[in-house]
């Protein structure tokens, strides 16, 4: 089942592409102040996570939010998801497959976010 699943996952990604409603992997900043106020269901200075398979974000809410920095571990998160950071002040989020922080993805920026699996995802790092 987990196989079909990730197959109608990377099906759907690619009509959400063609259609238009991904328009790359990272969007960039909101604004050169980063990002303000609650978009998409994220509070401003949160990152967050949404449900598995949801292709479009900017409708749904999200399932894990993201206040304070440090590394937070992520459980029960698999196939692809979007991560959108709405922090204020240049702070980032990282995904990473060590539990404490390590093996990090590059970061993504205030106002952008990333459609990425997170089947080999075991935590996120927020810093400055």
């Amino acid at each position: 089942m987990k196989h079909f699943k990730r197959a109608l996952a990377g099906g759907a990604a690619s009509i959400a592409l063609a259609s238009g409603l991904l328009t790359g992997v990272t969007a960039g900043p909101a604004s050169a102040a980063g990002a303000a106020g609650a978009r998409y269901g994220c509070d401003s200075g949160s990152a967050c996570i949404y449900p598995e398979g949801v292709f479009d974000y900017r409708n749904s809410k999200p399932t894990n939010q993201y206040l304070q920095a440090g590394v937070h571990k992520l459980y029960y998160q698999e196939g692809y998801h979007w991560i959108y950071n709405n922090q204020t002040d240049g702070w980032t989020i990282r995904a990473c497959t060590g539990s404490n922080g390590t093996g990090c993805e590059d970061p993504i920026p205030p106002g952008g976010g990333v459609w990425m699996n997170l089947s080999p995802i075991n935590s996120v790092v927020i810093q400055p």
